[in-house]
């Protein structure tokens, strides 16, 4: 995606306005309806208090989950509602539509700098169908438009690319605004070395990535599921470990490809291999060439960590998507932890470090060092489709400066 000027929220005249924001307010809950993080939440504030402390009336509008166009009762933002309310010190009307007559009533008797929150926008199938009439509706009570959900930015939706059709201005909000800066800065105008650390189960669901980062990077690391596929490529016997057949050949490509552009590709040299698949299977730690038959290999060894932190020491620039092995299993979490902790220090002595998306922020706020990074995506999809270099629409949409 090429780099683009957006208008800015900070140059939008306010005072007065009914503002439309989209943002991502999906947040895990509890069995007893209890939000369990409030990351997406808490990143919207700094757009949400601009807007209301320049005297603007504050519309907000997020999806919740997959109702499929029904009203599912477990999905209402009612809880996001209470959680946003005690954050900004202030009451947040919460309308149980997100278009209609009781809609228009409330946001009519909106004063300035108040905030109402409609209900979860998939409750109608139209939405993700980005249709027109709907897209207009939601539009029908602004002045103006506000996307703050990166997370969604990649989905061409009515309220995230329908609604700016029938809105103008239409800006980015100051998440965006923070994601574009730190995960295109990364990958456009990086201070290098620039390393990439790429983890997960499967290569299939990274290969455009590790494509696209191997035309910018220095260095790229790879761990998680994805290894074996390597491996087999290389005519390593793997055990039982998750391995694409129809990837190895284009692992034999990456490969090459990386060893003629003289990007450092580094895979691990050991692996923890286990007997089953559960957080109290039997363990050990072997090297690549010597995984026993009937074992799974459910993370990278401690060799391996070595490795990473000797390749990563000297970048000043990483991106991080994807952990390094099953990291919800404490046993098979260290070498996620390891590599949090090296950005964490890397962080400390100037680097850049961003982690993109998912299970990677997961994991890093599961060791406690999320506030150690320099930048933490709010969006998997969409930071993965960035890192690709694809158009996201929900972004595309938006006026240029």
């Amino acid at each position: 995606m090429a780099k683009k000027a957006l208008n800015s929220l900070s140059a939008a005249d306010l005072s007065g306005k009914r503002v439309f924001v989209r943002v991502d307010f999906n947040v895990p809950l509890d069995e007893q309806g209890k939000i369990t993080d409030d990351t997406r939440i808490r990143a919207a504030l700094p757009t949400i208090q601009y807007l209301t402390s320049n005297g603007a009336k504050v519309i907000l509008a997020s999806h919740f989950g997959r109702p499929k166009g029904k009203v599912v009762d477990s999905m209402r933002l009612t809880p996001v509602a209470t959680r946003l309310s005690e954050l900004l010190g202030q009451s947040v009307t919460k309308c149980d539509d997100c278009i209609g007559d009781a809609v228009a009533s409330t946001i009519a008797g909106m004063k300035d700098g108040d905030v109402a929150l409609l209900e979860n926008v998939r409750f109608y199938a139209e939405e993700e169908k980005n249709n027109p009439e709907f897209s207009q509706k939601l539009a029908s009570v602004a002045d103006l438009y506000v996307n703050d959900a990166f997370g969604t930015a990649h989905r061409a939706h009515a309220s995230t690319e329908g609604v700016t059709h029938y809105l103008n201005p239409s800006v980015a909000g100051f998440l965006i605004e923070k994601e574009l800066q730190y995960l295109q800065g990364a990958i456009e105008e990086p201070q290098r070395p620039l390393a990439a650390i790429i983890g997960g189960s499967k290569v299939s669901s990274k290969i455009t990535v590790i494509e696209t980062l191997l035309e910018k990077v220095d260095k790229l690391l790879i761990g998680g599921g994805m290894i074996f596929t390597f491996y087999r490529a290389r005519g390593l016997s793997v055990g039982k470990s998750l391995v694409e057949d129809e990837y190895v050949e284009l692992a034999q490509k990456l490969e090459a490809k990386a060893k003629e552009r003289g990007v450092e590709l580094v895979l691990p040299t050991d692996v923890v291999v286990a007997d089953n698949f559960a957080p109290d299977a039997n363990a050990q730690t072997v090297s690549i060439s010597n995984i026993p038959d009937g074992w799974m290999g459910l993370d990278i060894g401690p060799d391996s960590i070595k490795q990473f932190e000797s390749a990563l020491a000297d970048c000043k620039t990483v991106i991080w998507n994807g952990p390094m092995g099953v990291f919800e299993f404490d046993k098979f979490a260290k070498g996620t932890e390891a590599v949090a902790k090296s950005l964490a220090t890397l962080t400390g002595k100037g680097a850049s470090t961003i982690v993109g998306g998912g299970d990677s922020v997961a994991a890093v706020e599961k060791v406690g060092l999320a506030d150690q990074m320099s930048h933490i995506s709010t969006g998997g999809g969409a930071s993965l489709e960035l890192l690709e270099g694809k158009v996201l629409p929900g972004i595309a949409a938006l006026n240029d400066a």
